[in-house]
């Protein structure tokens, strides 16, 4: 594989299985059904650990810009990499998106609820507040960046045998400030599932709510570089 493969690859299985969990919980008449917040959370971990796992190798396993824009930031990653490698992110959110759409489409239809169906796709806050949610995705993705990079020993590369402690980090932002937006914590994550509930022929799915898509986009990316500037002056 090609950096820009891995890190497609690697994206779409973690839209596949995070998105894909939240489906299994909201949309009706799955057997996961109301499966609640705990299961949701487990499920982007571990969406998570696949997705470093198979794309760390090649290309480090980033799969998020904000951790592509962070790593650039601090000098342990090549700025001019960095558009190829969001490019990859955000097609690969759209084809996991697309695949999980494809896999619930009966489902989709039997949810007459629009904001579930959006859910599937993307985060919203629990209570509307600009600044706040802004701010709540500014420090749950300070926690991601400087979490990943204490656990990464300073290199550019998350590698497979950091896949677990990345995942389980992932987990602890999901179930401690995961509760107020939804923890996009990756701009990626957000927008490309976000495009493909504009696009996608599902049936009653209302808006894509695009006056809340800047907010899990910014946020993210000011967290990470917040991250690698604290990382810095501790090191």
């Amino acid at each position: 594989m090609t950096p820009f493969i891995a890190e497609l690859t690697g994206t779409a299985l973690l839209i596949l299985l995070g998105d894909g969990v939240v489906a299994n919980v909201i949309l009706n008449k799955t057997y996961g059904h109301n499966g609640g917040l705990i299961v949701i959370t487990f499920g982007w971990a571990m969406g998570v650990f696949v997705g470093v796992y198979v794309a760390s190798p090649v290309s480090g396993g980033h799969l998020n810009p904000a951790v592509t824009i962070g790593l650039a930031a601090l000098g342990k990653f090549e700025w001019a990499k960095v558009p190829l490698y969001i490019t990859a992110q955000l097609l690969g959110a759209m084809i996991g998106s697309f695949l999980v759409w494809l896999t619930y489409r009966k489902h989709f239809e039997a949810t007459p609820d629009t904001n579930s169906k959006l859910a599937v796709f993307c985060t919203a806050p629990a209570i509307a507040s600009i600044a706040d949610n802004f701010i709540s995705e500014v420090i749950g993705t300070f926690v991601l960046i400087l979490g990943a990079l204490f656990l990464v020993k300073s290199t550019s590369s998350i590698g497979s045998l950091q896949a677990l402690p990345v995942a389980l980090l992932v987990l602890a932002i999901g179930v401690s400030l995961g509760g107020t937006t939804g923890y996009a914590i990756n701009p990626a994550r957000d927008l490309g599932p976000r495009i493909m509930h504009a696009i996608l022929p599902i049936k009653d799915k209302g808006s894509s709510n695009w006056k809340y898509s800047w907010i899990p986009v910014a946020g993210p990316i000011a967290g990470s570089l917040l991250a690698a500037l604290c990382f810095s002056l501790i090191q």
